[in-house]
């Protein structure tokens, strides 16, 4: 991995220094992005602006193109993502990089919300008309303009999907402006096992992409999809649902991903999309749900390596294997990352 220069931000570090005992009657609670008022979904977009304004903690000679606060959680996945996807370290790195999210928004922007998560089941059967993506002023923003030239998406492995139903730049809803800074990335570096390439920071300005693929989100993320990860009785079982360590399957994980697209699809920087946290706070959710029925054996459960599609010579992760944030957060161990309600967390879902 190319290392992220090493400036801590004081904000994350205060967030997690707190002693004070979490309990229920003082979590944040995390809800789904239709069962927020207007109001509240105005305020969490208003946040997620703010972050566009503030300006980055990296050090520009090092990273070109990360302009703003938004930016240095795009720099941080891209750095890690060979790591943190396909193994041992997608769901405890994803929870607490969702967490850093939302502490940056609560104590850089005034945001007194939480990060709310789209339940992706709810849309398989009306993907264009959802509430998250119909363009809206209350929505994070529509489908991309529709490009008959789009290329056809497929996974690492060689699986390909039928094409989208946009492609081109977001035209309607609070982000139809919006820019993207870094990337795009070729799939072919995914299971590189190497460095990124030297220009993975560069700046490259372009308008915001989308490309809603209704046919993915049913087969992938439908909720009997869901059901069969709730049911699994080992943590090897929900991965293979959620993601399986192969290039082949993508599992429910991938499928939100690509049943976006665009920027969301990019398996490097799709934190450019809006709508990255709230897939991301989706997959927590069902995790701690899961882990909710049985504590005493799923609680601390892990499985997999450090590396992305657990190679046979990578390390195993175990509880005491230490994840890195770059910039937004110390070094932290994947056993401070299993409770939500323990070790500076304090959140729950609906």
């Amino acid at each position: 991995m190319r290392g992220l220069i090493p400036i801590i931000s004081a904000i994350s570090g205060v967030a997690l220094a707190t002693s004070e005992a979490c309990d229920p009657e003082k979590a944040i609670v995390r809800k789904e992005w239709r069962e927020l008022e207007d109001t509240e979904k105005t305020d969490y977009i208003d946040a997620l602006w703010c972050l566009r304004g503030r300006p980055s903690t990296l050090p520009n000679e090092d990273f070109p193109g990360v302009l703003d606060r938004w930016d240095d959680f795009v720099a941080t996945h891209i750095n890690y993502t060979n790591n943190i996807h396909y193994d041992g370290f997608l769901l405890p790195w994803h929870r607490h990089f969702v967490f850093l999210w939302e502490t940056a928004l609560r104590e850089e922007c005034g945001y007194n919300g939480s990060v709310p998560y789209w339940n992706w089941a709810l849309d398989v059967d009306n993907f264009l008309e959802s509430p998250v993506f119909d363009g809206s002023n209350s929505s994070l923003s529509g489908n991309g303009a529709y490009d008959p030239d789009q290329s056809i998406s497929c996974t690492p492995g060689g699986v390909c999907f039928p094409k989208g139903t946009g492609g081109g730049c977001v035209e309607s809803g609070p982000f139809k402006d919006f820019q993207v800074h870094l990337g795009p990335f070729n799939v072919s570096l995914v299971k590189s096992y190497g460095p990124i390439p030297d220009n993975a920071f560069d700046y490259n300005p372009r308008c915001f992409t989308r490309n809603l693929n209704p046919s993915v989100l049913q087969l992938l993320n439908n909720q009997s999809r869901v059901d069969q990860m709730q049911a699994a009785s080992t943590l090897v079982d929900w991965l293979l649902v959620l993601s399986p360590s192969t290039p082949d399957d993508i599992g429910a994980h991938g499928g939100g991903h690509r049943a976006v697209g665009g920027a969301m699809g990019d398996f490097f920087s799709s934190p450019q999309d809006p709508v990255f946290m709230l897939h991301h706070a989706m997959i927590d959710r069902l995790w701690a749900q899961w882990q909710d029925q049985d504590p005493e054996t799923r609680r601390y459960a892990v499985n997999g390596t450090n590396v992305i599609f657990d190679p046979p010579d990578a390390p195993l992760v175990t509880l005491d294997t230490l994840v890195e944030f770059g910039s937004l957060s110390p070094p932290r161990k994947v056993k401070k990352a299993m409770h939500p309600m323990k070790n500076g967390y304090c959140y729950t879902y609906t």
